[in-house]
């Protein structure tokens, strides 16, 4: 049984991002696939050494990989290996991580299921490392968001 961390009347940020929204942080702009069950987007707040890193999210409110169906979780799945082959042929990066959190004790922060695609490079200490203070700029994000969307759309 899974308990529900989401507050009373919460406004989820993907879900906004997935109806087209936009606000202070990221907009549709910063989309760079979906699909029917999954979209992925440049996330707004970057590690130092491992700019334009990707969140992946079901299309559907999922709080976390407990109440997520398994046909809705294969679709996750299947573009979350898609960014990473696209992160790995466009960024010029040593390799690919994946994380995903669930719950607060499991550093989630955000109350929908999503999983993060990070560039990797030799040395990089990711693992190691805070995010980057203040968020990435709309100019900042689109690098990144033009090359993956030009390796999807050819």
């Amino acid at each position: 049984m899974s308990i529900s961390h989401e507050p009373p009347a919460y406004t989820c940020p993907f879900c906004e991002r997935l109806a087209g929204k936009a606000d202070e942080l990221s907009g549709p702009e910063d989309m760079v696939r979906r699909t029917e069950d999954a979209a992925a987007f440049i996330s707004p707040r970057w590690w130092p050494n491992n700019l334009g890193h990707v969140l992946v999210v079901p299309t559907g409110h999922h709080e976390n990989l407990y109440s997520i169906p398994a046909d809705a979780y294969r679709g996750l799945g299947d573009l979350v290996r898609e960014v990473a082959i696209a992160i790995r042929e466009t960024y010029g990066c040593d390799g690919v991580s994946t994380r995903q959190h669930n719950e607060p004790a499991g550093d989630q922060d955000v109350w929908h299921l999503h999983t993060h695609v990070f560039p990797r490079y030799t040395g990089d200490r990711l693992y190691e490392s805070k995010a980057r203070s203040g968020w990435a700029t709309p100019e900042e994000r689109q690098v990144y968001a033009r090359r993956l969307r030009a390796y999807f759309d050819a």
